[in-house]
């Protein structure tokens, strides 16, 4: 079985950031993938869906 290609993009609210600081984040259903948009070729980290779903959500409760 192969690995299916992925679909990388940025976050809106990287526009317009001088500094080039930013991630870059491709899904599958199974899975969250996130790598530093200026070094694309480097490690990546890769987290189960439902891991980033509770991630985003313990983030908004503190926001």
């Amino acid at each position: 079985m192969s690995t299916p290609e992925l679909h990388w993009f940025k976050s809106t609210y990287s526009d317009g950031n001088e500094s080039g600081e930013c991630i870059e984040v491709a899904t599958t259903p199974a899975t969250i993938h996130i790598r530093d948009s200026k070094s694309p070729h480097t490690a990546q980290l890769t987290v189960a869906s439902s891991a980033w779903t509770s991630f985003l959500a313990l983030v908004g409760e503190h926001l």
